[in-house]
């Protein structure tokens, strides 16, 4: 396939079958690459072309070819045009729909977070990714829950923020998420939570969001719960509780339910059994589910359409999920970040996870025998220091367009001249007041990944 604007790669893709015959607009997307000859995309990637080519062979002759994605690919402005490119060359390349191949694996940040999206924890969609603007599914919901469902998509959490600081959010029921120091931007989330009414902070432990909190509600562990988590290999597994939830702790479900009998509301599911239960009445690909069957079989794919069915392990053997029954492949040219260096901002910052810490460290820095990273450092290539005069341990000022922080460098060759790396492990560093509002304008996500930073050594 030529993809590359006048170089022809000598590798035999599959896509003869699979690309033209399972797919639509392999025209528009085959005239969109050829525009982008390997030199000009190795410019962008900050590769060779040489290696870009290798790359290319390597996929293209590769037996079963799988691709494994992490985070770091979605926490762009365009982070969702770059995992349709990712589908695009699974797709063409037969990856997907294929008996004994993988596709495409995304690595999660956690476990469950599959679970959580699969169960409608997200604004547009319910349960099963069934559309809450389909009047039929919403009709089928509310007659269930005996409560009418809204027809218009809800708020994405930048946009919940930007409504509170407006005015027009005037409480926020944070769960198991310590919004004031892991989103970007953070003196905005400071703004919002200080802008609100009401703040319910629920969580494991205190966290720099239950500071700004009216009440706070302790939260168990996974290993105090009972229900089920979904990974990303779309499995239902068991959760069961080992051991029962210190002081006053509860339950996610438990501490819902009682919330909303004190508020007049019957959930009419009173365990997980009977929540999984009702979820699989109401949505076809879950209809097989249920407690008492994992429990008996183990775990389950879905879709799992029946209780006398099994699940399906690989998806799209005969069809997509699509109404003509092809995968749309995207046809997406390359789109720059949000913003860019320049020479008042000349460094790219680019953040993330640290090996020995997660998240904001609210459980990690509690754990003595963790303590290998006691606080967080700026990584920075030894050239770029040597340029600015910044010694390893130096103290620096890190400032961006949105705010500022006070780090200790680190001179590492693990990151690339131009850019520097920090962990948002540790609030009191403030690394998240550095990062841009730009998110992708598909998810939200924010674009963790591109920040454009200046670097002064504390004299």
């Amino acid at each position: 396939m030529d993809a590359t604007g006048g170089e022809q790669v000598p590798v035999q893709f599959a896509v003869q079958d699979q690309g033209r015959d399972r797919t639509t607009g392999f025209a528009e997307l085959a005239a969109l690459l050829h525009e982008y000859r390997p030199e000009q995309v190795a410019a962008i990637a900050e590769i060779t072309a040489e290696d870009l080519l290798a790359a290319a062979r390597l996929f293209g002759s590769a037996r079963q070819p799988v691709i494994v994605y992490g985070l770091g690919v979605t926490e762009h402005m365009h982070g969702t045009d770059g995992v349709r490119t990712l589908a695009n060359l699974a797709i063409l390349r037969g990856s997907v729909g294929t008996p004994g191949c993988c596709g495409i694996l995304p690595l999660r940040g956690q476990n469950n977070v599959q679970g959580a999206s699969d169960m409608g924890a997200l604004p547009d969609l319910l349960p099963g990714y069934q559309p809450v603007t389909d009047p039929e599914i919403r009709a089928r919901f509310a007659h269930a829950w005996n409560s009418p469902v809204p027809h218009r998509p809800g708020l994405r959490i930048p946009q919940m923020f930007d409504a509170a600081v407006a005015g027009d959010v005037r409480a926020l029921y944070v769960i198991g998420e310590d919004i004031a120091a892991s989103d970007p931007n953070t003196p905005h989330v400071r703004a919002a939570l200080r802008s609100c009414d009401f703040v319910i902070c629920h969580d494991l432990f205190r966290s720099a969001t239950a500071e700004h909190a009216d009440v706070v509600l302790p939260a168990a562990s996974f290993l105090e719960k009972d229900g089920t988590f979904v990974n990303f290999d779309r499995r239902f597994q068991r959760v069961r509780p080992a051991l029962d939830p210190p002081g006053q702790a509860a339950p996610d479900f438990d501490v819902l339910h009682r919330l909303a009998h004190a508020l007049g509301a019957d959930l009419g599911c009173p365990t997980p059994a009977d929540a999984l239960d009702e979820c699989a009445a109401l949505t076809p690909v879950y209809a097989g589910l249920s407690h008492q069957r994992l429990d008996r079989e183990g775990p389950l794919h879905w879709p799992c359409r029946a209780p006398d069915r099994p699940g399906e392990a690989v998806l799209y053997l005969d069809h997509f999920a699509t109404p003509d029954g092809r995968a749309a492949l995207a046809a997406r040219p390359y789109l720059p970040p949000g913003e860019r260096p320049n020479a008042d901002f000349p460094h790219v910052l680019v953040t993330g996870r640290r090996l020995v810490h997660y998240n904001t460290g609210s459980m990690t820095r509690r754990t003595p025998d963790l303590e290998l990273r006691p606080a967080e450092t700026l990584d920075l290539h030894p050239s770029d220091a040597a340029r600015l005069g910044v010694a390893d341990g130096a103290d620096v000022t890190v400032t961006s367009r949105w705010g500022r922080a006070a780090l200790t460098a680190h001179l590492s060759r693990d990151v690339a001249p131009g850019q520097v790396f920090a962990g948002f492990h540790f609030p009191d560093a403030a690394v998240n007041d550095l990062t841009s509002p730009h998110t992708d304008t598909a998810t939200g996500c924010p674009e963790y990944k591109v920040t454009a930073v200046r670097i002064q050594p504390v004299r």
